[in-house]
């Protein structure tokens, strides 16, 4: 189990933000060393945890309206069976807390506790930025199954982005090492070698599916890995970064102009999920694009409907 997870469980008084205040600072150890919130946790170990019965509650902040997050997320669902929820994450809405972040996905799933007051978990994440699919347990014991799942990339991933530029070639695999570094305004994940301290090997395969007079393209994403911003990075690198990624893409450095009319926002979508079920069968849902994406791809003259992800990926058309 992570060590945030851990936590929420234990101590559910101590918010996110102060949890990973204490981790900074080292207040909270595991077996004696540093840790990070998304330290996995083995059974035996020790975690060292300083006084946080009083923790102060949160001043100036609303208490959570339960049933407005519960009716907030039940139309939000792409899939539900006895184990899962399928969300259509919107693009914008964080998944976990931080620092400044009030409203996120893992704070309003307390509003849909099973029939023990357990509440949904989360099995993966998605940036902020980033709309689609969005895989939700209703137990720790399911969550804890299909965690294994994604880490033995039994799950497939499918991903569709908006570049400025068109990939060469127009299909290919990206491979590289990936690390955290500081910089003013939090930290940026870039290409290292092999060798650099925190280095992360990552891969990706990409697909261009279609183009708008060289300028633009609608590129399909399947990473193999999954690190934190994996396939902002990975664009990037390839000279191709996806379109109002923020913290990636600085137009005036690229020399870019972006035509008018576009939507404004990361387009990057997650589209489809497809992964075995414990009962055997197989689940394969997709997302509807977010109305920035669908603003951009009417304007481009992309048509989202013309490949059924039910039935074909866009580069096996």
């Amino acid at each position: 189990m992570r060590l945030d997870r851990w936590f929420s469980i234990h101590y559910p008084q101590v918010p996110f933000g102060r949890l990973q205040k204490l981790l900074r600072t080292g207040q909270v150890r595991v077996d004696k060393g540093r840790a990070k919130t998304n330290t996995r946790l083995s059974a035996g170990q020790i975690v060292r945890v300083p006084p946080v019965d009083d923790a102060p509650a949160p001043e100036n902040k609303a208490q959570p309206n339960r049933r407005e997050d519960a009716r907030f997320l039940r139309d939000l669902i792409l899939y539900e069976d006895d184990d899962l929820y399928v969300f259509n994450k919107p693009h914008g809405l964080a998944v976990q807390g931080g620092s400044g972040t009030r409203r996120h996905i893992d704070g309003m799933l307390k509003s849909l506790p099973d029939k023990k007051g357990e509440a949904p978990r989360l099995v993966h994440r998605l940036d902020r930025d980033t709309s689609g699919c969005l895989l939700v347990a209703k137990t720790r014991a399911v969550a804890s199954h299909f965690g294994g799942v994604f880490r033995s990339r039994s799950a497939r991933k499918i991903y569709w982005a908006i570049v400025a530029g068109v990939p060469n070639p127009a299909q290919g695999r990206i491979s590289c090492f990936l690390a955290k570094k500081p910089t003013r305004d939090g930290e940026q994940v870039v290409v290292v070698d092999k060798g650099f301290k925190g280095a992360q090997h990552s891969m990706s395969h990409y697909s261009v599916t279609e183009n708008a007079a060289r300028k633009l393209a609608w590129v399909t994403l399947k990473p193999v890995t999954g690190r934190t911003h994996q396939l902002r990075v990975h664009m990037m690198n390839l000279g191709t970064p996806i379109l109002d990624d923020p913290r990636y893409f600085e137009m005036d450095d690229w020399n870019w102009q972006a035509p008018k009319g576009l939507g404004r926002g990361l387009h990057l979508h997650a589209r489809r999920l497809a992964l075995p079920l414990r009962n055997g069968k197989y689940l394969d849902i997709s997302a509807p694009l977010p109305p920035h994406m669908q603003k951009t791809f009417d304007m481009l003259g992309f048509d989202a409907a013309r490949y059924d992800v039910q039935k074909i990926d866009p580069e096996d058309a």
